[in-house]
């Protein structure tokens, strides 16, 4: 399940520094987590990075894009090989 960020979003700048897949960007009023790129850090690290480092804890599951590890372990290894 892709991750996305609630309004309560206080524009600290720590979340989109610590994704691993650059899936983070600054949105019009929050910063925004794009889900094609969003894979809750499996592949990379054992929690999802941005919920570690968010202060205000506004980072949750976006239940409109539900996907199994599997999944995530699936989009890890395709956005890998974009980017290679």
């Amino acid at each position: 399940m892709a991750l996305r960020i609630l309004e309560t979003c206080i524009n600290c700048d720590v979340c989109a520094p610590a994704c691993p897949n650059g899936a983070i960007s600054q949105g019009e009023a929050i910063y925004e987590i794009a889900p094609p790129k969003c894979t809750e850090c499996v592949g990379h690290f054992d929690e999802p990075q941005c919920m570690v480092v968010c202060p205000v804890e506004c980072i949750e599951l976006d239940p409109s894009h539900p996907e199994s590890k599997t999944e995530l372990q699936l989009k890890f290894e395709a956005l890998q090989r974009e980017m290679a």
